[in-house]
């Protein structure tokens, strides 16, 4: 279930996603979003709707300080892990802690943090997590140089996947990091 597409430009992180909430055959479009703001972050999940929950209401998101990617890989997976552990989310295999996958924005800088907490800045400015990832990228690419506004390349991806996947549907939410 589930595309969250990101991108930077203009300044800005903006974020977009659907509404699918998927179990098996069984599709359900949730009222509540995918994308949200917490403090200065833009955030967009897949995997849960519980995990969501956790990082839109009860993740404490600390102020970014000093080395912004020394502070994503430690300060900010510290308070994720810890608020997913309170929130009785957090799993645990063979002693190794996995979460679920989601975008993540602060600032200008876009970031994925994966299910292992390894946390990822794209090069070309733009991500897509989720079931339809993959289509979302390709739009993401081939509009690159179209001239869009961040709005319209976003909603081009999320079709290209609501289109051609069966996990994905409207309606879309979307959000950006403050100005």
């Amino acid at each position: 279930m589930t595309v969250i597409v990101g991108l930077v430009q203009q300044g800005r992180v903006h974020l977009a996603g659907d509404s699918a909430g998927a179990s098996g055959y069984q599709l359900t479009v949730r009222r509540d979003p995918k994308v949200f703001r917490n403090g200065p972050y833009v955030m967009g999940f897949t995997d849960s709707f519980r995990m969501g929950q956790l990082l839109h209401h009860a993740l404490q998101a600390p102020h970014p300080t000093g080395n912004l990617d020394r502070f994503m890989v430690t300060t900010f997976v510290d308070a994720l892990r810890t608020c997913l552990k309170d929130g009785g989310w957090a799993r645990k295999d063979s002693e190794q802690e996995e979460a679920g996958t989601f975008l993540v924005g602060i600032r200008d800088r876009l970031f994925t943090v994966y299910s292992d907490y390894q946390v990822g800045e794209p090069a070309d400015g733009y991500a897509a997590v989720g079931c339809g990832g993959e289509l979302a990228l390709g739009a993401l690419h081939a509009t690159a140089s179209l001239g869009l506004r961040p709005r319209q390349r976003l909603t081009a991806a999320l079709a290209a996947a609501d289109h051609h996947s069966a996990g994905v549907s409207a309606p879309y939410a979307f959000t950006k990091t403050p100005r």
